[in-house]
């Protein structure tokens, strides 16, 4: 018959001990960070990244013809614009590295600037009877719709908080890039109207018509732009 003796540090020894619910919480949220941040590791690293990359697959359907519609414009000038946009979004009683971002984002797009020439009545081309002169009233240029160029615009860098990075994670259009490219556009869209772009347009407008009409026998050309 054989006997167990206890030692005296085993007899100290009770139960074991539960971890605490606010203990779980805590190891639950330095987890994230972790894995958080070594993303942001495994990004500046671009041969460890590989490691764990994605397959980007393609499964658009085709595109669908919505309408067309008849243009009458005669496209006459177009201009190449770039902006740098600063756009920074602070919150209140909150340090920059807990809850802020700020974006510096290159801006490149076009500006068309068109006549209408579908606005031109019977009134306002006026031919002689020896169909040598002709006088032309036309409306003033204007400008289209800015168009970025995804091509030629890039985020240069991002800064955002603690808060917005977590916010990140679980969001469906993470690192959005929507207000600075809104920014862009109005930006590009203000220079274009302060470049002389239309006067270029009703310019280019002006010589296409003298050398078509030159070209069908008429020897005076006259064009002018306004309403009458």
């Amino acid at each position: 018959m054989t006997t167990s003796v206890r030692t005296p540090s085993q007899e100290k020894q009770g139960p074991p001990r539960r971890v605490p619910g606010w203990a779980k919480a805590l190891i639950a949220v330095v987890v994230v960070l972790v894995v958080m941040f070594a993303g942001i590791r495994l990004s500046l690293l671009p041969g460890l990244r590989d490691l764990f990359g994605t397959e980007t697959q393609d499964r658009t359907g085709p595109a669908l013809l919505e309408s067309i519609q008849d243009m009458s414009r005669y496209e006459a000038a177009s201009g190449n614009f770039q902006v740098v946009v600063d756009l920074e979004k602070d919150a209140k009683f909150l340090p920059d590295a807990v809850r802020g971002t700020r974006t510096l984002y290159v801006g490149a797009g076009t500006v068309d600037a068109y006549v209408d020439l579908g606005k031109v009545g019977d009134k306002d081309v006026v031919v002689d009877d020896d169909r040598t002169t002709a006088t032309i009233r036309l409306p003033h240029a204007r400008l289209g719709t800015p168009a970025l160029d995804p091509d030629r615009s890039y985020a240069v860098s991002k800064q955002r908080g603690l808060l917005d990075r977590l916010g990140d994670l679980f969001s469906g259009n993470p690192n959005s890039e929507q207000a600075v490219q809104k920014l862009a556009v109005r930006h590009i869209g203000d220079a274009a109207k302060e470049s002389g772009l239309t006067a270029r347009a009703e310019t280019n407008t002006t010589g296409m018509l003298k050398g078509l009409l030159r070209s069908l026998g008429f020897k005076e050309v006259h064009v002018s732009y306004g309403t009458r």
